[in-house]
C-alpha cells in the first residue's frame, strides 16, 4: 500500500481553483504533509490554483521510483528510447496550444511567445529522436598486437532537473529527453510559480509509452531542492536560474558527489555600431529587451551606443518603447503580457527609482502602468534609461524586467572592455555592416553566445546553449552535443581473445609491439 495519497483525477477544488499534484512512478499524488502554495495568475493579481509542495517523503519516493526503473530502461536497446520519444513529439505538436495556454495563464507572457517556446522545446525532443546515432562510440583495430580497442557512451542513473518559472516548458525539456533518450530516469523539480505544464508532459510521456517511473515531478520550494541536492542516489543535477542560487546548487550537488551543471543569470548587452541600420536595431531591441516582459536569461538589458549612434538611437527608440501593447496575455494585439509575481513588479520599479536616484535620464517610465480590466495585475510598463554607466545598480543588477539601459561608448574597445568588465558572459549582440569587425567582436569577446546582428543568439537544438563566467558553474553547457556527454559517462574498452596472448607474465605497462 503506498504512503502516498492519489489525487482527483478532475484536479479541482469546490471554490472552482485548480489542484498541482506531484507525479511519482506514473500516478498523481498529493502531498502527505499537506504544505501548498498559491498559483497566481499575473495578469488578474490573484490566486487561480494550488500547488501541493513536497517534503522528504515525496522527495525519497520519486527517487526510489526513478532508481527502481533505471536497470531496465537503461537497457532497453537506443532505438526502442527513440520510439517512445517520436510518439511523445507527436503529442506535443497537437498539445501545443494546450501547454502555451497554461503558460500564458500561470506565467503572463502572451500567447505566441508562449507558443514560441513550446516549438523550441519541440526542437529538442526532435534532437533527441536521434540518439541512435548521437550514442555512437569510436572503435580502433589493432591498437596493439591482436588487441582492439572502443569507447562507450553509457546512463549515470537517476538525473535531477530543478527549472525556472520564465520558461516552464522550454527549459525543462532542454533536460528530459535527452537525459531518457541516453538511458537515465529523471525526477524535475519545476518552478513552484507555474507549475502546470510539467503534469502535461507527464501525461504525455506516459501516453507515448514511457514505463512508470522514469519520468517523475515533484512541486516543490527549497525544502524540495535541498533534499534532492543531498539524495545519495541522484547522480546528476540541471540547474537554469539566477547566478546566487546557481552557485549554491553547484556547490552543494558537487560537494555531495554528483554531476551538476548549472546556469545562471545574466545581463545581456547589443552593441550598435554607428554603421548599423538603425531601423533594424530598433526592431531587434524591442522584442529582444521587452519581450516576455524582460523574463528571458539572454533578453538584451544593455544597448551599448558606439560613438555618434546614441543620441540617433534613443530617438528612435523612445517612442517604439512607448507604442509597446501591454496587456493579458491571450489578447489578439498583446505584445507584452504582466511580469510573474507582485513580488518581481516592486523589484522592478525599486530598480527604476534606484536609476534614477543615480542620475541616469529615465526616457520611458514604466512604474505604475495598469492594464484596463486587470488593474490588479502585475504591470509594468516599458522603460528606456539613457546614459547609464556600468558604476550603476541598474548596471549591475540582473533586473529580470522590461528595463532597456543605454550605455555610451566612444569606441569598439570601450564597448569590449564594459561587456567583459561584466561578472556575466551569457549572451551578446553586434549590429554592424562590417565583416571585419564582426568577426573580430565575435572572436574576442569574452561570453558564451554571440549573435551577429542576431539579437538572441539562443543555438538550435542540435547545438548546446550555455554562458561563460558567473553565468555557467560546471563544465559542460546544456543540450545538443553538450546535453548528450553531460547525461552519460565515457567507457574505454580493450580486448584481446586468449589465441592472441603470449605467454608469460608482461611486467611493464602495455605499449604497441
Amino acid at each position: 500500500m503506498t504512503i502516498l495519497e492519489s489525487a482527483p483525477p478532475s484536479h479541482g477544488q469546490a471554490d472552482g481553483t485548480y489542484v498541482v499534484t506531484h507525479y511519482i512512478n506514473g500516478t498523481r499524488i498529493r502531498s502527505r504533509s499537506g504544505r501548498t502554495a498559491e498559483v497566481f495568475n499575473p495578469a488578474l493579481g490573484a490566486p487561480a490554483g494550488i500547488v501541493h509542495l513536497a517534503d522528504t517523503e515525496e522527495i525519497n519516493a520519486a527517487v526510489a521510483a526513478a532508481k527502481a526503473a533505471f536497470p531496465a530502461w537503461s537497457q532497453e536497446p537506443p532505438l526502442t528510447r527513440a520510439r517512445v520519444l517520436f510518439r511523445f513529439l507527436a503529442l506535443l505538436q497537437s498539445h501545443r496550444t494546450e501547454i502555451a495556454k497554461h503558460i500564458v495563464r500561470e506565467h503572463g507572457k502572451v500567447l505566441s511567445d508562449a507558443l514560441g517556446e513550446v516549438a523550441r522545446a519541440i526542437d529538442v525532443v526532435e534532437f533527441a529522436t536521434g540518439i541512435p546515432e548521437l550514442l555512437k562510440g569510436e572503435y580502433t583495430e589493432q591498437i596493439s598486437r591482436g588487441m582492439d580497442a572502443w569507447s562507450i557512451r553509457q546512463p549515470l542513473g537517476v538525473c535531477v532537473g530543478i527549472t525556472p518559472f520564465n520558461f516552464p516548458a522550454m527549459v525543462p525539456m532542454w533536460m528530459i529527453p535527452i537525459a531518457i533518450a541516453t538511458g537515465n530516469t529523471f525526477v524535475l523539480k519545476p518552478s513552484e510559480r507555474d507549475p502546470s505544464p510539467s503534469l502535461v508532459i507527464a501525461d504525455l510521456l506516459k501516453e507515448a509509452g514511457l514505463p512508470d517511473g522514469v519520468f517523475n515531478v515533484v512541486q516543490g520550494d527549497k525544502v524540495a531542492v535541498d533534499a534532492l541536492l543531498r539524495h545519495p542516489d541522484v547522480e546528476a543535477i540541471s540547474f537554469v536560474g539566477s547566478t546566487p542560487i546557481a552557485e549554491y546548487i553547484y556547490a552543494t550537488g558537487t560537494a555531495h558527489g554528483k554531476r551538476v551543471q548549472a546556469l545562471g543569470g545574466a545581463k545581456n548587452h547589443m552593441v550598435i555600431m554607428p554603421d548599423a541600420d538603425l531601423d533594424q536595431c530598433c526592431d531587434a531591441l524591442i522584442g529582444a529587451a521587452y519581450g516576455s516582459a524582460g523574463e528571458r536569461c539572454m533578453a538584451i538589458s544593455v544597448a551599448v551606443a558606439v560613438g555618434n549612434v546614441g543620441d540617433a538611437l534613443v530617438e528612435k527608440l523612445a517612442p517604439r518603447v512607448r507604442a509597446i501593447r501591454v496587456t493579458e496575455g491571450n489578447a489578439a494585439d498583446a505584445e507584452m503580457g504582466p511580469v510573474v509575481t507582485a513580488a518581481a513588479q516592486q523589484r522592478i520599479e525599486r530598480l527604476i527609482a534606484k536609476g534614477v536616484e543615480e542620475n541616469a535620464a529615465l526616457l520611458v517610465d514604466g512604474r505604475g502602468f495598469t492594464v484596463e480590466r486587470f488593474e490588479t495585475g502585475f504591470f509594468c510598463g516599458g522603460t528606456l534609461f539613457d546614459h547609464v554607466t556600468p558604476d550603476m545598480i541598474i548596471y549591475k543588477e540582473e533586473i529580470f524586467g522590461p528595463v532597456l539601459c543605454v550605455v555610451r561608448a566612444p569606441d569598439l574597445k570601450a564597448a569590449i572592455e564594459i561587456i567583459d568588465g561584466n561578472e556575466y558572459g551569457n549572451g551578446v549582440a553586434i549590429y554592424t555592416r562590417d565583416g571585419g569587425v564582426a568577426r573580430e567582436f565575435a572572436r574576442t569577446i569574452n561570453v558564451g553566445m554571440v549573435g551577429i546582428n542576431v539579437p538572441l543568439p539562443v543555438p538550435m537544438a542540435f547545438n548546446s546553449f550555455g554562458g561563460w563566467k558567473r553565468s555557467l558553474f560546471g563544465d559542460q553547457h546544456i543540450y545538443g552535443p553538450e546535453g548528450v556527454r553531460f547525461y552519460t559517462r565515457h567507457k574505454a574498452v580493450m580486448q584481446r581473445w586468449p589465441n592472441a596472448i603470449g605467454k608469460g607474465p608482461e611486467f611493464a605497462f602495455p605499449t604497441v609491439k
